[in-house]
């Protein structure tokens, strides 16, 4: 979904896409422990808790972080001095930065402060919302390169509910573009299992390829596409990509996120703001500690000269 101002000349645009690391049959166990090492600490419900979860960083680790990616609140100021007498242009994700990450995807609800904010942000700026969930109003145009896996995907669907419905916790969600395998709530004991189930399924789907995100997989046609590719795809709809005198900021908290804060890092145009509680390798300039901080730093762009 996409908002945008009345001189955009796009109106939607959804991107859940790829992230970097696809699994493939022979790295589960790796892939496990890669997932477990990059989790942050999670109570979900019906789920344990493990020793496996990211440990609480030490005050240097956090504050070195800080010093490397830091708050996008305490250095507005110099956001919006380098910001003079250029067009700025938003890119918001959704869960984990419009909203809170909780265990039930359908929960997910931005808050009626976050839609103000954003809501207001976007009268000043053309301002998309990214983001992997369905969206039937969505212009067609921005999903041809993936229309013709609509039926594959379909198809998918059934069996990927049937083969995992035997692990407590997994959810299936059929987004339209790809289908979602959640996570969250499952015990990550079952986590190879489940990875191996999803596995099974995609054996029979050779056009289609698996990829994470934040404790969901995601089946998706094998196609060159991610959410770096989204951003420069909009900054081209927006007639915007060439332009010199034009600042892109991308907010977003998941590893998929990660190609489009590459994409203006290697830019040298904009920045990236990563939302994270929690210190981590990112391509972001910038970073906030919780989906309530991005709503207040777009409320400081709101009231912003």
């Amino acid at each position: 979904m996409t908002k945008q101002n009345a001189a955009a000349p796009v109106e939607a645009v959804i991107a859940k896409y790829l992230s970097q690391l696809e699994i493939g049959i022979g790295s589960i166990s790796a892939w496990v422990d890669s997932t477990k090492a990059s989790s942050p600490t999670h109570a979900a419900a019906g789920a344990s808790t493990t020793s496996m979860d990211t440990p609480t960083p030490t005050p240097t680790e956090q504050s070195t972080w800080i010093v490397r990616h830091p708050s996008a609140l305490d250095e507005f100021e110099q956001i919006t001095s380098a910001a003079k007498g250029k067009k700025v242009v938003m890119f918001l994700d959704y869960d984990g930065t419009l909203s809170p990450v909780i265990d039930d995807p359908d929960s997910a609800f931005m808050s009626d402060a976050m839609r103000v904010a954003v809501r207001n942000v976007a009268r000043l700026f053309p301002t998309a919302i990214v983001s992997g969930r369905r969206v039937d109003k969505a212009k067609p145009l921005l999903f041809q390169p993936a229309r013709e896996y609509l039926p594959m995907i379909d198809e998918v669907y059934e069996p990927l509910l049937e083969r995992t419905q035997s692990t407590p916790g997994a959810k299936v969600e059929n987004n339209k573009f790809c289908v979602s395998v959640h996570f969250r709530c499952v015990d990550d004991k079952n986590w190879s299992s489940l990875f191996e189930q999803v596995i099974s399924v995609l054996e029979d789907y050779p056009k289609l390829r698996i990829t994470q995100g934040r404790k969901v997989l995601e089946i998706r046609p094998a196609i060159e596409w991610d959410k770096g590719k989204a951003l420069e795809f909009l900054l081209e709809s927006l007639g915007v990509a060439d332009c010199k005198d034009v600042m892109p900021i991308y907010i977003g908290d998941d590893r998929t996120d990660e190609d489009a804060f590459k994409v203006l890092r290697d830019r040298g145009q904009g920045f990236g703001i990563l939302v994270s509680e929690f210190p981590k390798e990112t391509n972001a300039t910038y970073s906030l500690q919780k989906p309530c901080e991005a709503s207040a730093y777009r409320l400081s762009s709101e009231h912003s000269p």
